[in-house]
């Protein structure tokens, strides 16, 4: 016993440092040292299950989606950086990335992609039946997104899409059903992710252009901010749209005031199309998620009874 315990420290000395290497490039791979990607996807998330139960959701199925995001978001990732393994490398923000540099392989990636798909899949078997069905929509918008960028010039609206599936599957899990408000709100994510993603295209768009990549930035053109802002009024407006038919409070509009703000800061911020300032833009509506989140819990905890 004593001799087959020191084999096995010998074994971990030996190849302790070679694991260590390579999960510190997955959690490179899997942006875990960036998570904004996770509050963007998180956010909808959030806002629909509070929405749907009126208040605080079933604390079993709330976890669920919140390891749900980081889950999905990690495999989006890796996917994403599998799909972009030859264009990373001629992108100057991109360039190095793990897949890029070599670090790590293809083929690894795509491990690290099945992982974390198989991790999502084992949470949804914990759903309703209805939650597991629209489930596979998600698992295939996140294989899509990636690859649509090369067809398209709006990848960002396939993207949406892929964010905003979590709003039907949140309200699935907790009522069994989806609703008009609830397709109301996913065309409002769909919207606010297009915008915001736009807004991140931006700061891509001299690159993205030499090597023949299509985005909505490129193909909006000068028209770009104008197109921003407008899809970011649409979403207020959306919201406003929600909160009437909920029959929302105070605190709920309060909160879409201080998101309203956020969106004057980022057209601010792009009025230029500075690279670095469009970029701050994107970073940025993590704080118009959140505001809308906390007009939402507040209504529910202050004003509703």
């Amino acid at each position: 016993m004593n001799k087959r315990l020191e084999h096995l420290q010998q074994l971990y000395a030996r190849h302790s440092p070679f694991l260590k290497e390579r999960i510190r490039q997955y959690a490179l791979l899997i942006r875990f040292h960036r998570p904004i990607g996770s509050l963007l996807l998180g956010w909808p998330a959030l806002w629909a299950l509070w929405l749907a139960a009126q208040g605080w959701p079933d604390g079993r199925i709330l976890l669920i989606f919140i390891l749900g995001v980081f889950f999905m978001r990690s495999a989006g990732c890796a996917i994403n950086d599998f799909a972009d393994r030859e264009v990373d490398l001629r992108v100057a923000r991109t360039k190095d990335r793990p897949i890029a540099t070599g670090r790590v392989t293809a083929k690894e990636a795509l491990g690290v992609f099945l992982f974390f798909i198989t991790l999502s899949l084992i949470l949804v078997l914990q759903l309703n039946t209805l939650a597991i069905y629209l489930s596979f929509v998600a698992v295939l918008s996140a294989l899509v997104y990636p690859f649509v960028k090369r067809f398209t010039y709006l990848p960002q609206a396939f993207l949406g899409f892929a964010f905003a599936w979590a709003v039907p599957m949140a309200w699935v899990a907790l009522t069994g059903e989806t609703t008009k408000v609830s397709w109301l709100l996913f065309v409002i994510v769909v919207l606010w992710v297009m915008a915001y993603d736009t807004m991140y295209a931006m700061v891509d768009r001299e690159d993205d252009l030499r090597i023949g990549v299509k985005s909505s930035a490129i193909l909006f053109g000068d028209a770009d901010k104008l197109m921003t802002g407008v899809m970011q009024a649409c979403v207020l407006v959306g919201l406003l749209m929600l909160g009437g038919q909920l029959d929302m409070q105070w605190p709920y509009y309060l909160g879409l005031c201080v998101a309203g703000v956020f969106f004057i800061y980022q057209q601010y911020l792009i009025r230029d199309r500075d690279p670095s300032a469009c970029f701050h833009a994107f970073l940025s509506n993590n704080w118009f998620g959140a505001a809308v989140f906390v007009g939402i819990l507040l209504n529910y905890e202050i004003v509703a009874p």
